[in-house]
This record gives structure tokens, C-alpha cells and sequence, in this order.
């Protein structure tokens, strides 16, 4: 953060307070009580942040993230460093990712910071601070600075590229999948409409891999070949099925395809940077596998690509070389999006491939278990190079909304397993099981246990 002038100093103005109260500069009993109650709301602030944290363990030497995936006593000691909730099994973090317990402490430091300083900090240092941690997102991405905005979430940011997209002619076609995200896919058909284009959805199976999945858009590509604009997920919410981006990027690029890429669900679940994908514009959430703060997101936008996207409405760039004229957040959460910095740097502590391949040791041992069950399917990737951390089931031949909710309720009543349900892929409905790094080998066997009671 930059540095904040000597008259901000929250501690300083406390301690002039409470000394002109005991000397008698503030002015009687009026004075003392003001200073006292000052003080009180300070040590009730700082009270609730811990006093010690714990440290990430040190990681064995000439170890491979898959054996260390395996190691229940390191990330038994990892799993220290988050406040985990009593009561139940809680593999539903694909919604947003919790803090570590150094992130929230620098969140709760940063929102105290801002809730004294007010807008003398938000309209004189905030700017170099929001510049700040969009270098440090760039730099952990892989990208340059000038192309990295930051956002309130992917959802957002995605969103903008739809809307603003400006390339479009007449006869024009517009593709997504059937394993995107719901909104997106009904912003796509809205846009289809919206700029008179043909919208084409691609079906994925149930159950598939990579080879299988790039024939499927390679056919999609031919018999759709005025396709101008793709929507790519690399990792589907539903059911965590990897796409292989760069290669149906490859395939896009050679026939003149745009490609705006969903990152919502990958970036920290899986190691990868931004040039490895080939894409022309991609959103991305910290607040989920991150680990930031609720509310920060960010737009990646390759450079030479402004020109098809408009700058949002009411934002001028007429140079088309400003990446942050293609978003409006308006007044957003100062202290979230200063906290990016710590949560990249812990993210990077623990080390993505780490963090990668114990979230896939975990997500195997309850698939290998429950594949062997005759009455439960399990969907996604069928190989390793197709499968993340997440992962989801149904019953077989149960694929209706009201069967997923019944097994999402029992597991939840019954067994004290949260999941959530998730719609949208052309198979039905299935329930998604998301662990995260702090979940334990033995709670994941509490799944386990529950599906074979079912």
C-alpha cells in the first residue's frame, strides 16, 4: 500500500486524544469519556484479530506434489492455518474460497484502515493501490500489467466482453457448451438476438476426454463456419471437466474465431498461467481458489484485442489502448481488493501445484470408491488430464432438479455432507462435491460412507 501521510496514523490521533483527555487539553469529563470510548472501539478492533498465527509448514525436499497430495500430516498442519466450521463436512467450495487466517487478519487490518481514513485515503492513495494490486494478479497470471483490469468477479467481467463485443456482420454465429455457466449461456443467446447472429450450443457427454472434447468443437467449427464469437470455460462448474483451451483455441484462431475464455473455476485449482491458453480475453475470480477476499475478480484482455471490444458506456478510449475503460465498478470494496497481495503471496507460499494435486488426490478418493457403486454415476473427466479437484455425481437415471435436491438434502440431513446441487449440462442435474486443501482424507471417506448408504 502506499504510504499514508503522518496525520492518517489511526494509533497517532488515538494516543494525541486520550493524552490532551488525562492532561486536560481536550476539556473536562466531556473529553475524558470521548477518549476513553475511542480507545475501547480501538482494543475491541485489534482484540478480535489473533494475536500469533500459525506458519505453512515447511515442504519435504525432492518431493512431487502428487506424493505430498497424500502427506495427511502436512496438510493437517496446512489446514491450521483456516478457521473451519464445527458440525458438518462442508465440500461446497467452488462457491467462494475461504480466507487463510493471515488473509483475514490483513483484510480486517485493511478494513479498519479504510474505515478511519474514509475518502481522504480513497480519493488521494487508493488509485496506486488499486494499480498495485492489479500488477501483483498481472504478474501471478503470467500477463502484463496494461492488459489485467480489475473487477468484482468474473461473472462481471465476463459479462462486459459479451455485452461490448463489436465485431459482429451480417450471417455471424456465436458458440458456447452446453458445461458453461448458466448466465453466460443465456448472455450469449440474449446477444445472438440482440445483434441478429446465429447461436450454436455444443453438447459434451456425461462422462469424456480431451481427445474426445476438441473433435467435438473441431465438428462444431466446420459445420458452424461462420462462427465469430466463442464462449471457452476451461473448468466447468458443474461438474470441474477441463477443457482443453489451447488447443480448441488453436483450432478457433484458424478460422478467425474470437475466444473469450471463463476462468471463474480455475485459476488456483489448477497451475497454469495466461499464455499457455491462446485466448483473446478470459475472467477470472480471486475470491474462490485465491483465496482473497469476497467481491475481486479481474478481466485479462490480450493486448491488440481492444479494438472488438467497446469501451463500457459512458468510458471513452479512443486509442483503444486502455484496458480499464472496458469496466465501470464504480465504489467498490477498498479493503478486499488491498488484500489481493497477501492472498496471492499465501497461495504461492503453499505453491499452485501443491494445491493442485492434493485437491485431485482428494476428489479420487471418493470417485474411486463411488464408480464401483452400481447406482451412481459419476460425471466429469474420465481421465487425468480432463479432472479437477471437483468433481459431481447423481443417481443413474435420476437426472431431474427435484432428484438432485433429494440426495443434496439427504446427504446433508442425513449425514452431515454439504454439497450443492448444479444444472445446466444437457445430461440433467447432478450434485457437485467440492473439497478444499484443508479438508481431510477422513472427512472425505464421511462422503464415501454416505453414497453407499444411499
Amino acid at each position: 500500500m502506499s504510504e499514508v501521510p503522518e496525520y492518517l496514523n489511526r494509533r497517532q490521533v488515538l494516543k494525541a486524544l486520550v493524552g490532551g483527555a488525562v492532561g486536560g487539553t481536550v476539556g473536562g469529563t466531556v473529553g475524558t469519556l470521548a477518549a476513553t470510548k475511542l480507545v475501547h472501539a480501538s482494543s475491541e478492533v485489534t482484540s478480535s484479530i489473533p494475536a500469533k498465527l500459525p506458519r505453512l509448514p515447511e515442504r519435504p525436499k525432492n518431493i512431487s506434489p502428487e506424493m505430498l497430495a497424500k502427506d495427511e500430516s502436512f496438510w493437517a498442519q496446512v489446514a491450521l492455518n483456516y478457521d473451519k466450521a464445527r458440525g458438518i463436512v462442508n465440500l461446497e467450495h467452488g462457491y467462494w474460497g475461504k480466507m487463510s487466517k493471515q488473509v483475514q487478519q490483513v483484510f480486517i487490518e485493511k478494513t479498519e484502515m479504510v474505515n478511519t481514513q474514509l475518502s481522504v485515503y480513497g480519493r488521494k492513495h487508493f488509485s496506486n493501490d488499486l494499480k498495485n494490486s492489479a500488477h501483483k494478479i498481472a504478474q501471478a497470471l503470467g500477463a502484463d500489467s496494461d492488459e489485467v483490469v480489475i473487477t468484482r468477479n468474473a461473472t462481471e467481467s465476463i459479462h462486459n466482453l459479451m455485452r461490448q463485443y463489436n465485431d459482429f456482420n451480417a450471417n455471424d454465429t456465436v458458440l458456447f457448451a452446453d458445461i458453461d455457466y448458466p448466465s453466460f449461456k443465456e448472455t450469449m443467446r440474449w446477444l445472438a438476438k440482440t445483434q441478429h447472429v446465429k447461436p450454436v450450443e455444443v453438447t459434451l457427454p456425461a462422462q469424456t476426454n480431451q481427445a474426445e472434447i476438441l473433435n467435438l468443437y473441431i465438428t462444431a467449427f466446420d459445420e458452424n463456419p461462420n462462427v465469430k464469437l466463442m464462449l471457452l470455460t476451461h473448468v466447468s462448474n458443474q461438474h470441474g471437466l477441463i477443457l482443453p483451451v489451447a488447443d480448441i483455441a488453436k483450432a478457433a484462431k484458424a478460422r478467425g474465431i474470437d475466444v473469450i475464455c471463463d476462468c471463474a473455476q480455475s485459476w488456483g485449482l489448477l497451475d497454469f498461467n495466461i499464455a499457455e491458453l491462446n485466448v483473446d480475453w478470459a475472467g477470472f475470480n480471486l475470491h474462490k481458489w485465491i483465496g482473497s477476499p469476497v467481491g475481486v475478480g479481474a478481466l485479462y484482455m490480450k493486448k491488440g484485442t481492444l479494438d472488438k471490444i467497446s469501451p463500457y458506456p459512458g468510458e471513452t478510449d479512443p486509442t483503444n489502448t486502455l484496458a480499464h475503460k472496458r469496466v465501470h465498478t464504480a465504489t467498490s470494496n477498498f479493503a478486499s481488493i488491498l488484500t489481493v497481495p497477501a492472498a496471492i503471496d499465501f497461495h504461492q507460499s503453499l505453491g499452485a501445484a501443491n494445491k493442485e494435486a492434493r485437491l485431485r488426490y482428494l476428489r479420487n478418493l471418493w470417485v474411486e470408491e463411488v464408480k464401483k457403486l452400481p447406482n451412481i454415476e459419476v460425471l466429469g473427466g474420465e481421465d487425468d488430464a480432463s479432472s479437477t479437484g471437483m468433481g459431481a455425481f447423481r443417481t443413474k437415471g435420476k437426472v431431474s432438479l427435484d432428484d438432485a435436491k433429494m440426495i443434496q438434502q439427504r446427504l446433508e440431513n442425513e449425514f452431515n455432507v454439504f454439497t450443492v446441487v448444479r444444472v445446466g449440462l444437457a445430461s440433467g442435474c447432478c450434485i457437485r462435491v467440492t473439497p478444499q486443501i484443508f479438508i481431510s482424507a477422513e472427512e472425505m471417506k464421511q462422503l464415501t460412507l454416505a453414497l453407499k448408504s444411499l
